[in-house]
């Protein structure tokens, strides 16, 4: 397999504030990534840097042989790199197919095959952003990120704070993209239960650092790593 991403030496945070450092690893294009640690470990900030929005103060980050590390984002997305953050960023004033066409690049994600991924945005494609539930603006957010055809798809902890029924619904459609369709991608996600499962890789995350890195299943299947490094329940 050919390797997508590669990340060397990398160290960034907010203006002087070194949040990640000395992080290194690599994802094979069709690969997926679990990106793991308790709160305040540096996760977001490292999808953050990747997507550009951070100060880089070393290190690489190349994506399909192009070093992207000095790009602004916009023209990182334009490389390939599809990005869900936490605060979703819809286009509240526009509606859904507002939302979806105003972003969409030729490729097979299209906003017709994203209806049929989430069958609630195809009812409320007339709706604007604003009169969606919070787990139907999950929903756009993520489907905006695959009409735009990316390479690499960045999810920010994209299960928080929804009711449960919806996080089934969302798990699902992202298992079918990342497991059964091969996008790669990289995921954060507090409950490593839900997402170990749906990734080939995991990494963990401790002050900004990486202390673990193997195979998903792995690391599913050990539950004193678990306990130990992200205070997860051996029950």
């Amino acid at each position: 397999m050919a390797e997508l991403l590669r990340v060397e030496g990398l160290r960034a945070g907010y203006g002087e504030a070194v949040v990640v450092q000395g992080v290194d690893f690599a994802l094979d294009a069709g690969r997926s990534l679990a990106l793991l640690g308790r709160n305040g470990t540096g996760k977001t900030t490292l999808l953050n840097t990747l997507v550009g929005v951070t100060r880089r103060h070393a290190g690489r980050i190349v994506l399909a042989g192009q070093d992207v590390s000095a790009l602004p984002p916009y023209r990182r997305a334009a490389a390939g790199i599809g990005w869900v953050p936490q605060e979703r960023n819809i286009f509240k004033s526009l509606t859904v197919d507002e939302n979806l066409s105003a972003v969409a690049r030729p490729g097979p994600w299209t906003p017709a095959r994203a209806y049929e991924m989430f069958p609630r945005l195809a009812e409320r494609r007339a709706n604007l952003g604003h009169q969606l539930s919070g787990g139907e603006q999950q929903m756009l957010a993520v489907a905006r990120a695959l009409v735009l055809n990316p390479k690499l798809l960045l999810l920010d902890e994209p299960l928080e704070g929804l009711a449960p029924i919806i996080v089934d619904e969302l798990l699902r459609s992202i298992a079918r993209v990342v497991r059964d369709e091969g996008l790669s991608a990289i995921i954060v996600e507090q409950n490593p239960r839900m997402i170990l499962p749906i990734t080939q890789q995991a990494i963990v995350l401790d002050r900004g650092s990486i202390v673990h890195r193997g195979d998903s299943a792995a690391l599913l299947a050990d539950p004193q790593q678990l306990e130990g490094w992200l205070a997860v329940s051996q029950r």
